[in-house]
C-alpha cells in the first residue's frame, strides 16, 4: 500500500467512530444505539406529558409532544445511518462526501432538538403562572424574563450550530484560522459595522434584567396607549387600544421616558369630570357615585370619591375618582360612571346643569325705552 492509499485509508476510519469494527458488530451497536435511544425518547415523553397535563387545550400539548418526538427519532436514525453507512457504500470518495453531508444533518437536528428543548422547557415553566389573574405581577415578570431568555439561547444555539457546520469544510476551516490571527482588527470593523444593532441587543438583555416593562404592562409611548405584547432583543410589540400594533426599539426603553401604568401593580386609579352650576348640591353626588359603582359589577371596592376640583365663571369642576383591577377593567368603569352620573343629574337636577346668566336692569331697559 502506497502512502496516499493509507492516508486516505486512515481519514475514512477518522471520519467513521467505528472504523474498525466489523460488519456485524457495527450492526449490532447500531441496534443498540436504536433501541436505547427509542427507550429514552419514550420515557421523556412520558415525563413531559407529565408535566403538560397543566396546559387546558389538548391540541397544545400534542403539537408540544410532536416537537419533542419527530427532531429526536430523526438524530437517532442518522447516528445510525452514519454507523451503518460503510455497509451501504464501499466508494471511498462518495463515502467521505456522505459522511460529511450526514455531519451537516446531524448538527442541523441536534440544533433542531437543543431549540425545541429550550421551547417547551420555557411552555412547563410558565404554565405556572397565568398572565390573565388579577394579581399578575410575578407572573408577567417571569413570561419575561423566560422569553428573552429564551431567545438569547436560540441565538447562542442557531450561531454555535452554524459555526460548527462551516468549521466542517477544510477550506473554510484554514480560513478561520488565518482570520483569528487578525480577529482583533476584524473585530473592531464588525463592531464598528453592527453598532446599533449590538447595542439593541444590548438593549434586549438589559430590558430582561432590569424589566422597566413587562409583558402585558400598560404603557403611554409616543401618545399611545397600550399593552405590551412582546419582547424581543431588538424591538418591542405594544398592542394598542384599537388593535393596532406599534413596534419600537428596544433602546428605546432604556433612553427615552415613557408612561408604565402597572410597573408595581395591575391596580389603577381614573377620573370623570363633570361640570355643574354653581347651585348643585355635592353631597347628593356622593352618595348616588358609589352606588352606581355598586351596580357596576367591575369596580374593586378601594376608591370611590368625589370632589370639586376647579371653579369658572359659569361652572363648578366635580372630579369623580375611582378605581379597578387593571387599565381595561377601568376604561369600561369611567365610561359606565360617567353615562349615569350624567343620567342621574338630567333626570333629578336638571337645572343644576351649566347654564349662562345674563343680569340686566330694569332702570337701564327703561330708560333705553323711553
Amino acid at each position: 500500500m502506497t502512502l496516499s492509499e493509507y492516508l486516505i485509508t486512515f481519514e475514512i476510519k477518522k471520519m467513521n467512530l467505528f472504523g474498525g469494527i466489523e460488519h456485524v458488530e457495527r450492526i449490532f451497536i447500531s441496534a443498540i444505539v436504536i433501541v436505547v435511544g427509542v427507550v429514552i425518547i419514550y420515557f421523556a415523553i412520558r415525563w413531559l406529558s407529565k408535566y403538560l397535563k397543566v396546559l387546558k387545550e389538548k391540541l397544545v400539548r400534542k403539537r408540544i409532544v410532536r416537537r419533542a418526538v419527530i427532531p429526536s427519532l430523526l438524530f437517532v436514525a442518522l447516528i445510525s445511518l452514519k454507523l451503518n453507512l460503510p455497509l451501504v457504500i464501499s466508494d471511498v470518495g462518495l463515502l467521505a462526501n456522505a459522511s460529511h453531508f450526514i455531519t451537516i444533518l446531524l448538527i442541523v437536528t441536534g440544533t433542531w432538538v437543543a431549540i425545541n428543548i429550550t421551547a417547551i422547557t420555557r411552555i412547563i415553566i410558565l404554565s405556572n403562572y397565568d398572565v390573565q389573574q388579577k394579581n399578575n405581577l410575578h407572573a408577567r415578570k417571569m413570561h419575561t424574563q423566560l422569553r428573552i431568555i429564551e431567545r438569547i439561547i436560540v441565538f447562542t444555539i442557531i450561531f454555535f450550530a452554524i459555526a460548527s457546520i462551516l468549521m466542517t469544510f477544510d477550506s473554510i476551516r484554514r480560513i478561520g484560522i488565518s482570520l483569528f490571527a487578525s480577529a482583533g482588527v476584524a473585530g473592531l470593523i464588525l463592531g464598528l459595522a453592527a453598532q446599533k444593532v449590538i447595542g439593541g441587543m444590548l438593549a434586549g438583555i438589559q430590558l430582561a434584567i432590569t424589566q422597566p416593562i413587562r409583558i402585558d404592562d400598560v404603557v403611554i409611548v409616543e401618545k399611545e396607549w397600550g399593552w405590551i405584547e412582546e419582547i424581543t432583543l431588538t424591538y418591542v410589540v405594544i398592542r394598542l387600544w384599537d388593535k393596532r400594533r406599534l413596534v419600537v426599539p428596544s433602546t428605546y426603553f432604556i433612553e427615552k421616558p415613557f408612561e408604565n401604568w402597572t410597573r408595581t401593580s395591575a391596580q389603577i386609579l381614573g377620573t370623570v369630570f363633570i361640570y355643574t352650576d354653581y347651585t348643585m348640591p355635592i353631597e347628593p353626588l356622593r352618595g348616588v357615585f358609589e352606588e352606581i359603582l355598586k351596580q357596576s359589577g367591575i369596580w374593586d371596592g378601594n376608591v370611590a370619591n368625589v370632589q370639586v376640583t376647579n371653579s369658572t365663571n359659569h361652572s363648578l369642576e366635580l372630579r369623580f375618582l375611582m378605581s379597578a383591577v387593571d387599565s381595561p377593567t377601568l376604561w369600561d368603569l369611567r365610561v359606565y360612571a360617567r353615562e349615569k352620573m350624567v343620567e342621574f343629574m338630567q333626570q333629578n337636577y336638571p337645572e343644576k346643569l351649566p347654564r349662562a346668566r345674563v343680569m340686566i336692569d330694569k332702570d337701564e331697559m327703561d330708560s333705553s325705552n323711553q
